[in-house]
């Protein structure tokens, strides 16, 4: 019968870590079924095929050092499930010829770069006789294969002689392999001399600690910040925090670089910081957390391994991640938010009878970031006119690309521009998405989407959003998405959606529902139920849950699935809404928005308008700000007109406002949405003056 681990299979640094961010309790039960003090077959046989292996380990002077160790097929050998040899080849200069003695641990980490396959063990050496290193499994798991870049190795002889260059800093060749890596690997330790563990883990290598780790990401992950420091981001793992906890306890690590093109190798050992908290992860994708490595020592070996390795493609969780340059591109983004820029048409899609898909790339940069469900605001010259409108991104905010989808409108002049007009290469500006709807991916509660003609395209974005994201969290928020059209020939996006269902292995169910089928539709495949979305309908497809809703779709479309939602017992708290069209939801809340009386509208005003430099008397017959100032010649930016998209906000300098209707988009205390406000009237103020910045 194997034996158990007879304690926690992680230590106290570890079991820190798992507190701190909430997964302690877990991971105790997921470690002891997965953390063995021997090797399952499967990783007797999978070591034993390798061409090479990590290996982590601690110099005399306890500097944690990271090491490469290769030889001839079938190098490494398990003679038991407690046991490996190692007749390995160790490059000529690595820190491990100095160290390797029987009475030292030594972390091992397998990989298998074309498979992206890993397994982790630390071992204690038992004997060492000449290239040959006998070791003893004191703990033994395996690892996913996230950000794990796909390579096959290539035998290669070099030409050039090996080099062997001592460094205490980044010169430029150091600094930019780097700065260029994908991939490298990180060792770290951690011995234990307290009284808190038994006799059994002081004996193993929970005591101890030692660890060699991959870590991956696209090029450009590593910061090189100085030519002593290194910024590193921490993504989502598997939540050992196997270094991390060493860090806490030993701020110590050993750092190996590969020029995979060359066969250079880099090993570098020196003390670490972990930066839990940084204003720089707001715009790092994907990053959990930070940690700075200051280089102590290190040694560069050129031309060091007689092979190199051919790239095959990002990991699909490194896809979903950033760069330092991508970061600083995002830095730039939010502080030009309120900007105008440019981008270019790349690709036209008809998406159905009335939509068409048009794909947008920067100019210049990148595109900025965004919330699935938020919408873009465009600009562009038509007919020798500025024209301005919001449309609803229907890409995710993992594509690299804008997607807005636009129906053909009968008298719309920008979405006639945009279907009969606009060519690939074409430009036009935008600004920085923005909007108070969308849905976050990563919450537990089911979500249900609910879409009437081209109030799909909010939820194509979220639905790719949920499953592309789904890579990086591994996890799925189970979605049921109910889209509504006249016809098939007016459903937008059949494949697309029928395919990210195909994806979501269940978690994601589409049920097509059309109102007037042509006669050569067949019910099951082309649509699931004709008729329109029903309270009948959602209580027969819904199992009974706490749900959040998302509806978007006509005004009338959006009152009544609100109303239905109610009705079926949803809280309106739960209740996300974006109408197209001027009316606005009218919620059922028991008190006026934010529990705040608002202040009543005055009979008349005085506006200045601060930047134009005139003023003018307002009455209430004039009706909102921004249809009294384009009377009086002047001409705001604007889109939706009800509240919803926040293109009109200006500063309010002066006064107080009125909101007849409630706007939906966010502005803070000194902004007025124009096309909701009228000046208010303040008690005990017998002229009331509004100044605004227009």
């Amino acid at each position: 019968m194997k034996s158990k681990m007879a304690s926690s299979p992680f230590h106290h640094g570890e079991r820190q870590v798992q507190e701190k961010l909430g997964v302690r309790d877990r991971m105790e039960n997921f470690g002891k079924r997965v953390i063995r003090d021997y090797m399952p077959q499967q990783h007797r046989e999978f070591y034993q095929q390798l061409p090479f292996i990590l290996a982590g380990f601690i110099d005399d002077q306890g500097w944690p050092w990271a090491s490469f160790l290769y030889g001839e097929e079938g190098f490494i050998q398990s003679p038991s499930d407690k046991t490996l040899e190692l007749n390995a080849k160790i490059v000529t200069g690595e820190p491990l010829h100095e160290a390797l003695n029987s009475k030292r641990h030594l972390a091992l980490l397998g990989i298998d770069l074309p498979s992206r396959r890993r397994n982790r063990l630390s071992a204690a050496i038992t004997e060492v006789q000449n290239q040959t290193i006998q070791l003893e499994v004191i703990q033994s798991f395996g690892n996913c294969p996230q950000y794990i870049q796909a390579r096959q190795m290539i035998p290669h002889q070099h030409q050039e002689a090996p080099e062997q260059v001592e460094i205490t800093g980044f010169n430029q060749e150091i600094g930019k392999l780097i700065a260029q890596s994908d991939t490298f690997f990180v060792a770290s330790h951690y011995q234990n001399n307290s009284h808190e563990l038994n006799s059994h883990e002081l004996n193993s290598a929970v005591s101890m600690g030692a660890d060699v780790s991959h870590r991956g990401g696209k090029s450009g992950f590593v910061r090189v910040d100085s030519d002593t420091t290194l910024t590193i981001p921490d993504y989502l793992g598997n939540f050992h925090f196997n270094t991390l906890g060493n860090f806490l306890l030993n701020p110590k690590a050993g750092l190996l670089f590969i020029d995979f093109d060359k066969g250079h190798i880099l090993s570098l050992t020196g003390r670490v910081e972990i930066l839990w908290e940084s204003d720089e992860l707001e715009y790092f994708d994907g990053a959990q957390r930070l940690w700075q490595f200051h280089l102590e020592k290190g040694v560069y070996l050129k031309y060091a391994l007689p092979f190199k390795w051919q790239f095959e493609g990002y990991s699909p969780t490194t896809e979903v991640t950033g760069s330092w340059a991508q970061s600083d591109i995002n830095k730039q983004n939010e502080l030009q938010k309120d900007s105008w820029q440019q981008c270019a048409a790349t690709k036209i899609v008809q998406e159905s009878s009335s939509v068409k898909s048009v794909y947008l790339q920067a100019e210049t940069g990148g595109l900025p970031r965004f919330k699935a469900g938020q919408f873009l605001t465009v600009k562009a010259n038509i007919n020798g006119k500025q024209q301005i409108r919001t449309y609803t991104l229907s890409s995710s905010p993992n594509d690299d690309f804008y997607r807005i989808s636009v129906k053909d409108e009968a008298k719309g002049v920008f979405s006639s521009f945009l279907h009969e007009q606009l060519q690939i290469g074409d430009t036009l500006e935008f600004k920085s998405p923005t909007g108070e709807f969308y849905i976050d991916p990563d919450i537990d509660r089911p979500a249900v989407l609910l879409a009437a003609g081209i109030g799909i395209t909010p939820m194509v974005s979220m639905a790719r959003h949920i499953i592309q994201d789904a890579v990086r969290t591994r996890s799925i928020r189970q979605t049921i998405m109910v889209c509504s059209s006249h016809n098939i020939e007016k459903r937008a996006f059949f494949n697309e959606l029928n395919a990210l269902t195909a994806q979501s292995d269940g978690h994601l169910r589409i049920i097509w529902v059309v109102s007037n089928p042509e006669s050569h539709a067949i019910e099951g495949k082309d649509y699931h139920v004709k008729g329109h979305i029903s309270g009948e309908l959602l209580q027969a497809i819904l199992p009974i849950d706490d749900y959040e809703f998302y509806v978007c779709g006509p005004s009338d479309f959006t009152q009544s699935m609100y109303d239905i939602s109610v009705a079926l017992g949803v809280a309106d708290k739960r209740i996300m809404a974006e109408a197209f069209g001027p009316a606005s939801l009218q919620r059922q809340l028991s008190l006026p928005v934010d529990g705040v009386i608002a202040a009543p509208p005055a009979e008349e005003a005085i506006i200045e308008f601060s930047s134009s430099q005139f003023e003018q008397s307002w009455s209430k017959e004039d009706g909102n700000l921004l249809d009294f100032s384009e009377a009086h010649g002047l001409s705001p930016e604007f889109s939706c007109r009800s509240g919803q998209c926040g293109s009109c906000k200006v500063k309010l300098l002066e006064g107080e406002v009125h909101y007849k209707q409630n706007p939906s988009c966010s502005y803070d205390s000194d902004e007025v949405v124009l096309c909701c406000a009228m000046p208010a009237r303040s008690s005990g103020v017998d002229e009331v003056k509004l100044r605004l910045a227009l």
